[in-house]
């Protein structure tokens, strides 16, 4: 309710962004035997461009003219699409650039914003090349919508915007060190959670957040004992539309710089020791796992999720089977915390454990997005 929705012209053309190493290697081959037949009967007249290495897609969309085309299609897993939005994002003229519509169509391994989509739209849940399908045929019928970006901040100056989230601890672990079973397609984290358990980690750190404010509307409840009744302040420190200079990138409102305390309003987490921390800001974190079963594609939210120390390998793996059907949180574990939030700080008391971004490694460092 509340979505309003564009519609692709007819006939449209496409450029479809192509990684044919992505996932299990298959991306080149589905796309012509089950996409392009689909675009074909549409209408949709498609220039595919195939990545030869890693930041090809992000140089490409960053330079190229791309008025010739209605829609970018991202063929690959999420971190391509990563890579389209950073390059838009980096052109002088990305305000007009980000109103093209984007398109992800699953075939990577991960998967999780064609996972999201397809539930979003109401599908069953499927996987493989009937999630493949499912999505095409979105593309088909044109409709498009808006979809939040977070803005992410480092200690060292860097500066991304996010689709999918930020993680740090043992679900960015299993992500990166699961990257040598690329070729297994979808069952890597499977195998990588078993490996990662075995090794169960406790990383230490300071959690920081903005909780969401009641006016914003209804969302589910937060598990999170921390949560306070918000002072009002939160609505009022959101900069004026149209302040920046043109083609300056969007103020972070709602954040201080790093090297300062967080705002007296935002919550502190007094815990230090934690299994994980999660930012996600879709349904799925990949086509199995349903995360954040209230997320929608721009609700304004951040769906954080943390997991202090102390729990069991048992109660951890008893977490992830229930997470692939959306239902972790009725099992009320005292150790996970889930909260709505408008903005997060997380300041790792050492260099330790993997941080990434859309599936993607970063260094270890305060970060605030």
């Amino acid at each position: 309710p509340g979505d309003s929705y564009g519609v692709l012209p007819r006939p449209c053309r496409a450029l479809v962004l192509l990684n044919p190493q992505s996932g299990s290697g298959r991306a080149l081959e589905d796309f012509q035997a089950v996409v392009q037949p689909m675009l074909a009967e549409a209408e949709m007249a498609t220039t595919v461009f195939i990545t030869e290495r890693p930041h090809h897609a992000h140089e490409k969309v960053r330079d190229e003219d791309l008025s010739q085309w209605d829609t970018l299609v991202i063929m690959s897993g999420d971190g391509l699409l990563y890579e389209v939005v950073n390059g838009l994002m980096e052109r002088p003229d990305w305000k007009d650039t980000m109103k093209k519509p984007l398109c992800i169509l699953p075939g990577g391994s991960g998967n999780a914003l064609a996972a999201s989509i397809n539930y979003y739209a109401g599908y069953d849940h499927v996987a493989k090349k009937k999630l493949l399908t499912n999505c095409t045929f979105i593309l088909c019928k044109g409709l498009h919508t808006q979809m939040d970006l977070v803005s992410l901040s480092t200690a060292s100056g860097k500066r991304f915007f996010s689709f999918l989230g930020f993680g740090w601890g043992f679900i960015s672990d299993v992500d990166i060190d699961s990257e040598k079973y690329r070729w297994l397609g979808s069952a890597r984290f499977t195998l990588g959670t078993l490996q990662c358990l075995a090794k169960l980690r406790v990383y230490q750190g300071r959690l920081s957040y903005l909780p969401v404010a009641p006016e914003q509307g209804p969302l589910p409840a937060p598990t999170d004992p921390h949560v306070p009744v918000t002072n009002g302040q939160a609505g009022h420190v959101l900069a004026t539309a149209g302040t920046e200079a043109p083609g300056s990138l969007p103020a972070d409102s709602l954040l201080v710089p790093l090297g300062q305390p967080v705002p007296a309003h935002w919550t502190v987490v007094p815990e230090e020791e934690f299994v994980l921390v999660y930012a996600i800001y879709q349904s799925h974190l990949g086509t199995n796992l349903l995360m954040a079963p209230s997320a929608r594609l721009h609700d304004g939210c951040i769906h954080l999720f943390y997991m202090k120390a102390g729990i069991s390998r048992v109660a951890l793996l008893k977490l992830f089977l229930a997470m692939s059907r959306g239902t972790h949180l009725d099992l009320n574990c005292p150790h996970l915390c889930y909260v709505p939030v408008r903005a997060f700080r997380l300041e790792p008391r050492v260099a330790a454990g993997i941080m990434t971004v859309d599936g993607e490694a970063l260094a270890c460092e305060p970060v605030q997005g």
